[in-house]
């Protein structure tokens, strides 16, 4: 099976920036079902194509055990053959940079919308042309879908579910990549692995930005899941959560822009509901603004910046010479921007503020040596088992004298009107914290990495279940900066 993308940007060897594969040279990656054969068919200045060619192992797909094999029940089938769940989990394994929108080295080239075609063949498609066109036509594409023949010598065989699909788009690569990883196996409507509800946050996590507003949304959802009717349920109910009204207006408390005239992702509004009456995002905000203060910090960096709200409050304190704002999302960025209206800023000003693009979960040089760092209601959108990253990241790597971690607690959920039991506050939440359980990650952080935490709560507190939002100062104990 292959995927190829070419663009006619110029300089089109940028794409090589993009995907984090050097042009002028081949790339290969040992996966569990086979090998990955990445290179580019064409490289100049005028035009620059890359190609994923699949080399599935036949044989280990049903005499392997464990992950290395046994994926497949029949030596006869069409998976080494035809693209499928194999080629997203392909890219999502060779090309996860590219499919998380990061490029460290020309990140202006991550917002870009630049010309894009890409290639999938031989595309299996339980639908048919009309299906296609129902998926990807809504999203921009121009489409042109080619059958192709089960076998030329046997016509009465009928006709052919396999394609050739072609898309061409001006758009974000990330966004082409991320359409093809949910919708390659929608077409194929098979997957080689089994389907539990992990695979509803891949769904939500590859299509979060985009699949809300589809048309087809329900259609892909059920068709992601392989028609599990629960899996479904759950996966089109917390979409339709982040889903613009069908008037035109957003969700609720989405539609009017704030009071710095932008409007706030429809992925938050439901928390954001839930929160508002009692101000919370407010106080939270303005809790940690204090906490900086009178730190006496000056240089500080905002890790999770989000749409850049607690930015603004530090941009008014001139105690802040230099301020720092990082997220992973860059609709998030391109809000905080306009929010801190950057294109307007005198020079002066200008100096003291940056947004950047970046991921937790990985060292980044840019966020170490700060006063201080913060992290407002991140961590429980990082998955449990990556924790121990971004807790490396922050205290080992960033190492600030002064960490602030926000994070809702749990046990307050219930006083929450509308909330069902065992329910989080945002589709994106991996874990929400008990009181207990916050102070045991925190107080063994601490210890871990040489600082002193002291815990506190935010907002009015409820005599049975506390606060509604929990807060953890971490201060570096003396004689513990970096060597």
């Amino acid at each position: 099976m292959l995927l190829s993308i070419t663009t006619t940007l110029r300089p089109a060897t940028d794409l090589g920036y993009l995907l984090h594969k050097h042009p002028a040279r081949s790339h290969e990656l040992e996966l569990a079902f086979g090998r990955a054969h990445m290179f580019y068919s064409e490289a100049s200045d005028e035009q620059c194509t890359f190609a994923l060619l699949l080399d599935i192992d036949p044989v280990g797909l049903v005499r392997g055990s464990g992950k290395e094999g046994g994926l497949i029940d029949q030596y006869v089938n069409d998976r080494p053959y035809a693209a499928s769940s194999f080629l997203s989990v392909a890219i999502a394994k060779t090309l996860r940079t590219a499919l998380g929108g990061r490029c460290d080295a020309r990140p202006e080239l991550v917002r870009q919308a630049i010309p894009l075609s890409a290639l999938v063949t031989p595309l299996p498609v339980r639908g048919g042309a009309q299906l296609v066109e129902r998926l990807f036509a809504p999203l921009g594409y121009r489409i042109t879908v080619e059958a192709l023949p089960l076998d030329e010598a046997m016509p009465d065989w009928g006709p052919s579910p396999y394609m050739t699909l072609r898309l061409e788009a001006t758009c974000r690569l990330a966004d082409l990549l991320n359409h093809l990883y949910v919708l390659i196996p929608v077409l194929d409507l098979k997957k080689h692995y089994y389907i539990d509800a992990e695979e509803i946050e891949k769904l939500l996590a590859k299509g979060g930005s985009w699949l809300p507003a589809h048309p087809e949304r329900d259609l892909i959802a059920r068709r992601y899941l392989r028609r599990s009717s629960a899996l479904a349920r759950q996966a089109i109910a917390r979409l339709a959560e982040m889903e613009p009204d069908v008037a035109g207006n957003e969700i609720e408390g989405e539609s009017t822009p704030d009071a710095d005239g932008v409007v706030e992702p429809a992925r938050n509004a439901a928390e954001e509901r839930l929160e508002k009456p009692l101000r919370l995002h407010d106080q939270r905000l303005d809790r940690v603004a204090e906490v900086l203060k009178a730190s006496g910090a000056r240089r500080v960096v905002d890790l999770g910046c989000g749409s850049g709200k607690l930015l603004k409050r530090l941009m008014a304190e001139k105690q802040f010479t230099e301020i720092l704002g990082v997220d992973v999302n860059l609709q998030d960025l391109e809000i905080a921007a306009r929010r801190l209206r950057l294109d307007t800023l005198s020079d002066r000003q200008r100096a003291r503020i940056r947004v950047v693009q970046g991921a937790l979960t990985y060292r980044d040089r840019r966020i170490e040596g700060y006063d201080a760092a913060v992290l407002v209601e991140v961590i429980e959108h990082v998955d449990p088992d990556r924790l121990g990253s971004v807790e490396r990241v922050v205290f080992e790597f960033a190492r600030p004298g002064l960490a602030v971690v926000t994070t809702p607690n749990r046990e307050y959920n219930a006083r929450f009107e509308g909330m069902k039991s065992g329910q989080l506050r945002h589709a994106d939440h991996r874990f929400e914290w008990t009181r207990a359980e916050f102070q045991a990650w925190a107080e063994a952080a601490a210890a871990r990495h040489g600082y002193d935490v002291a815990l506190s709560g935010i907002g009015e507190e409820d005599a049975a279940v506390g606060h509604p939002s929990q807060m953890a100062v971490f201060e570096r104990r003396a004689g513990d900066g970096l060597e």
